[in-house]
C-alpha cells in the first residue's frame, strides 16, 4: 500500500478516535455510532498496510462488525421473514468444510510423532478451559443460560486461529494442528459429556441431541474436506486461497447475527461479561503455558499449548448455541470471546515472536 494513503488512513483513524470519544462523553455514546464503526474498519486497512500492525486488521474488522451489530441490529435478525440465525449452522459447515480442506492424514501422524505433546495438549484443553468456565459462570451471577455460555466455550475445541497465533510465536506449529485436528474431531464426544456435566445445573442439556448437532456441523463437513483434499489437492487452488477468506467472513458473519440477537443482554451486562471472558481467555494462556511446563515439555510446544488451550471454537460454541435454541443467551459468551481471544492471541504471539526460544 502507498505510504501516502497509510499516513492520511492513519491520521483519519485518529481524527474519527477523538470524534467518537468526544460525541460519546458530550452528547452520549448512542450518537457516535457511525464514529465507532467507521473508526474500526479505517483502522483495520491502514493496520493492512503496516506489516507489524497486520495481523490485527482482521480482529479490528471484526470489532467494527459487532459495533454495526449493536447500533443497528434490526438489519442483522431477519429480512422479510426470513431469520439471518439460520444461517448460522451452514456457515459452521463451510468453515469446518474449509478445515478439512487444509487438513490431510499427516496432521493426525503427529499423535505418534509427538505423543506426550498431543496428550497434554488435549487433556489441558478438555480439562483447564470447561473448569475455568465453571468457576467464572458460579460466580457471575449472570442469568443461567448467558452463564452457561461461559461453559459453553471453555467445553468447545480449540480453533484454526490458534494455528495461526502458534506460527507467529514460533511455536510448534505442527503439534498446533495436530492438537486442533484431534480435539476438534473429540468434541462430539467429550463437549456434550462436559455440558452436561458443569452446565447441567444452568440451562438443560440433551447429551445425544448435542453430540448429533455436533457430528452434523464438524465431522460430516471436515471429512467431505479430508476427501476432497485427497482427491483434488494442488487442483483446485482457486479454492484453496478462497476459502480462508470464506471462513474469516462466515466467523465475521455468525458473531454479527449472535450480536444483534443478544443486543439487550449484552448492553445489560457487557461490561461485566467482557471482564469475565478475558479473564477466561488469560487464564488459559496461563495454566495452559505452565501445565506444559510441569510435565517438562520444551518452550515451544509449551507455547504451542498456551495458544492452544487459550484460543476457543468460538464459531462451533454459536452453532451449538443455534442448535440449543438459545443463540441470544448462551450464544453471548461465543460471541464476545470470538473477537476478543484474536486480539490477546495476536499479542501474545508478537511477544513470543520476538522472544528467543530458551529451551
Amino acid at each position: 500500500m502507498n505510504p501516502k494513503i497509510i499516513k492520511s488512513l492513519s491520521i483519519l483513524t485518529g481524527v474519527l478516535l477523538l470524534a467518537a470519544l468526544a460525541v460519546s462523553i458530550f452528547v452520549g455514546i448512542a450518537k457516535a455510532g457511525f464514529l465507532w464503526i467507521g473508526f474500526f474498519f479505517i483502522c483495520a486497512i491502514a493496520f493492512l498496510g503496516i506489516p507489524k500492525l497486520k495481523g490485527y486488521a482482521y480482529a479490528m474488522m471484526i470489532f467494527g462488525s459487532v459495533t454495526m451489530a449493536l447500533y443497528f441490529p434490526q438489519y442483522f435478525v431477519e429480512y422479510d421473514g426470513f431469520k439471518f440465525s439460520t444461517l448460522i449452522v451452514p456457515l459452521i459447515q463451510v468453515i469446518m468444510f474449509g478445515m478439512g480442506t487444509s487438513m490431510s492424514v499427516k496432521d493426525f501422524l503427529g499423535v505418534v510423532k509427538m505423543p506426550k505433546g498431543v496428550l497434554i495438549g488435549v487433556l489441558c484443553q478438555f480439562t483447564i478451559m470447561p473448569f475455568i468456565g465453571f468457576v467464572l459462570a458460579k460466580s457471575s451471577g449472570f442469568p443461567p443460560e448467558i452463564a452457561a455460555g461461559m461453559i459453553l466455550i471453555g467445553c468447545s475445541p480449540s480453533g484454526m486461529a490458534s494455528n495461526v497465533m502458534s506460527f507467529l510465536a514460533k511455536a510448534n506449529l505442527a503439534l498446533s494442528i495436530t492438537v486442533t485436528s484431534v480435539t476438534t474431531l473429540l468434541a462430539p464426544f467429550v463437549t456434550p459429556f462436559l455440558m452436561g456435566w458443569l452446565a447441567g445445573e444452568f440451562v438443560e442439556i440433551n447429551v445425544m441431541d448435542m453430540m448429533f448437532s455436533i457430528v452434523k456441523m464438524v465431522i460430516i463437513p471436515i471429512g467431505g474436506g479430508l476427501v476432497f483434499n485427497y482427491f483434488l489437492r494442488g487442483k483446485a487452488k482457486w479454492l484453496d486461497d478462497l476459502m480462508p477468506i470464506i471462513s474469516m467472513a462466515a466467523i465475521a458473519l455468525i458473531l454479527v447475527v449472535i450480536v444483534a440477537a443478544g443486543r439487550d443482554s449484552l448492553l445489560d451486562i457487557g461490561p461485566l461479561l467482557i471482564i469475565m471472558v478475558v479473564i477466561h481467555n488469560l487464564a488459559g494462556y496461563t495454566l495452559g503455558y505452565w501445565s506444559s511446563r510441569l510435565f517438562k515439555l520444551d518452550e515451544r510446544d509449551c507455547r504451542t499449548i498456551a495458544i492452544e488451550v487459550g484460543m476457543q471454537n468460538g464459531g462451533l460454541a454459536s452453532g451449538i448455541a443455534k442448535e440449543m435454541g438459545k443463540i441470544a443467551t448462551v450464544g453471548l459468551a461465543p460471541a464476545v470471546f470470538g473477537p476478543l481471544m484474536n486480539v490477546t492471541g495476536s499479542i501474545l504471539a508478537s511477544y513470543w515472536h520476538k522472544k528467543p526460544i530458551d529451551e
